[in-house]
């Protein structure tokens, strides 16, 4: 048993374990990265440096079934390594404090780039002038939505994930009355109005929003720029049959969708037609079921807040004589009533808005000139972030530089000493 404990820690402490999971982590990136082109920054991230392990990869446009260790793997592995030489090899001294504090903050960054990668979410509000929202949006995620009004005091939200919908079949809920058959499901899809004089093919549905718009399934976009917009047809059975078809889909209920379709919309038949034909692709979709009225749409998955955020001014200033942008400025008020907290405050570029274990930073803005012009409401974004170790890569990298310079002047003292004897 002896001979075995030592063998592994022979192996933990050992440098060639440093050397081989340091080449493991070169071959990750350089697959990951070629592996963006065809599978996107997002899914490459999710597949090689998100996992534990990796079972094949495509390489230029191969697929090659051997077994690599993840991101997650390699990095853990590396923590554990350095965890391990840094105790079995170097001892607590005085003149040895500088090495102990570098390796203390080389550590504290690895375990804070494992923890920022697992437990940080990013979120978004969007919101014009005058709105107010007590919710955060994903930018990639969807939640289908059922709200009903039988709380006494508001609406109940019942909301079931996306991926839950992707792989079809049925799903139920305890608190609906009710099972979602999912008949088709697209990750990504394009929507088109279904014109009077143009409507030459059946709809998917006489329901809903399927009755005056087309839906159709597109590539899976692979920019990290762009959104893929879910679409789904499902069947809605009760208790005594089906409640009929539905047609659910991303491109109704995401504000950033509908304000493209808007603008799309507005240039090729004006804003008032436009505005018209977005108000029936927003129009709600419900059923009643047991005397109970449910409302339902696929929209971008929400993370309520115990608190509120009004926008009362969007500021886009740009440079004199250009259109370059030189400043975003978001005025807010926020109001907590758990607190009792009701104050003005301003967000802008490079000055976030720390609160209650959230980040608010300044992403998008549509306001100035432009906006006015064509018409459009001045609106802000504010990308949310939730990063529980957000301290640790600055703790680390000053317990890396005090140890260095530590370490450093204990030679220099050193070397002036023995140059100052002879």
């Amino acid at each position: 048993m002896r001979t075995l404990v030592d063998r592994l820690i022979k192996i933990f402490v050992s440098l060639r374990l440093t050397v081989v999971l340091l080449a493991f982590a070169i071959l990750l990136v350089f697959i990951g990265t070629l592996a963006q082109v065809d599978e996107g920054l997002y899914n490459a991230q999710a597949r090689y440096f998100r996992q534990w392990l990796i079972f094949g990869f495509d390489l230029f446009g191969h697929n090659i079934p051997l077994l690599l260790p993840g991101g997650y793997l390699i990095g853990t592995m590396l923590l554990l390594n350095l965890v391990a030489a840094h105790l079995y090899r170097f001892q607590l001294s005085v003149k040895k404090i500088g090495i102990q504090l570098a390796h203390s903050g080389v550590i504290l960054l690895l375990v804070g780039q494992l923890a920022t990668d697992m437990l940080a979410r990013e979120s978004q509000i969007r919101f014009v002038e005058g709105e107010t929202k007590s919710y955060s949006e994903s930018m990639r995620n969807y939640e289908l939505a059922f709200t009903s009004d039988s709380v006494a005091n508001g609406e109940e939200v019942i909301a079931i994930p996306g991926h839950l919908l992707t792989g079809g079949g049925d799903v139920q809920n305890t608190n609906l009355p009710f099972i979602i058959r999912v008949k088709s499901f697209w990750k990504n899809s394009e929507s088109s109005f279904r014109a009077p004089m143009m409507k030459n093919t059946p709809p998917l549905t006489t329901n809903g929003v399927a009755a005056n718009f087309d839906f159709s399934p597109a590539a899976e976009t692979k920019n990290p720029d762009e959104k893929n917009i879910p679409t789904a047809l499902i069947e809605i059975i009760g208790a005594n049959g089906s409640l009929g078809n539905w047609v659910i889909s991303g491109w109704t209920s995401d504000d950033e969708m509908v304000d493209a379709l808007r603008q799309t919309y507005g240039q090729q038949v004006g804003p008032q037609m436009a505005q018209k034909i977005i108000g029936q692709l927003t129009q709600p979709q419900s059923i009643e079921i047991g005397g109970k009225k449910f409302t339902f749409a696929l929209r971008p998955e929400r993370a309520y807040l115990p608190y509120s955020l009004q926008l009362l001014k969007a500021t886009h200033t740009v440079y004199e004589g250009t259109e370059i942008p030189k400043d975003f400025r978001s005025r807010i008020q926020l109001r907590n009533s758990q607190t009792g907290e009701n104050r003005e405050m301003e967000i802008s570029m490079n000055h976030p808005l720390r609160y209650a274990g959230l980040t608010f930073y300044q992403y998008q803005m549509d306001a100035g000139t432009a906006a006015h012009e064509a018409g459009r409401a001045q609106s802000s974004v504010l990308q949310v972030v939730h990063n529980p170790s957000w301290l640790t890569p600055y703790v680390g990298c000053g317990l890396v530089a005090l140890g260095l310079i530590t370490q450093f002047m204990f030679h220099l003292v050193g070397f002036l000493s023995k140059r100052k004897a002879k």
